[in-house]
């Protein structure tokens, strides 16, 4: 793929999700809560294991490889956004808490379903 090569539409997509997944993983590794909650610690980890598999859109030579790399890391990001759904109303109610868990949601859903797409 050369540079002048438009990319595929749907790495495009995914690449604005991944704007919203660092957001979330941002507010949620530097929350207070965090330094004592292993699970929201894994979270964090999850979410960034899903940005770095697939990394960032302008080094993407290869647009199958890395859309069967995102297709591989979903479950990872399905099993974080499931966890931080279930443990969101306990370790905090406040609005930045639950507003992540609705970011974190409909960022798995768009991706789920862009690379379900063919």
């Amino acid at each position: 793929m050369s540079p002048s090569d438009p990319i595929d539409k749907r790495i495009v997509q995914i690449d604005q999700q991944v704007a919203h997944l660092w957001m979330v993983r941002t507010f949620l590794k530097h929350a207070d809560e965090s330094e004592d909650d292993e699970d929201l610690r894994d979270i964090v980890r999850d979410i960034y294991d899903f940005i770095l598999a697939i990394g960032p859109i302008d080094d993407v030579d290869d647009e199958a490889k890395y859309l069967k790399m995102a297709r591989k890391k979903l479950s990872r990001l399905r099993r974080a956004t499931e966890l931080y759904e279930e443990i969101q109303p306990e370790v905090s109610g406040h609005t930045n808490f639950v507003m992540a868990a609705k970011s974190l949601r409909l960022a798995l859903d768009t991706i789920t379903a862009i690379v379900a797409a063919k």
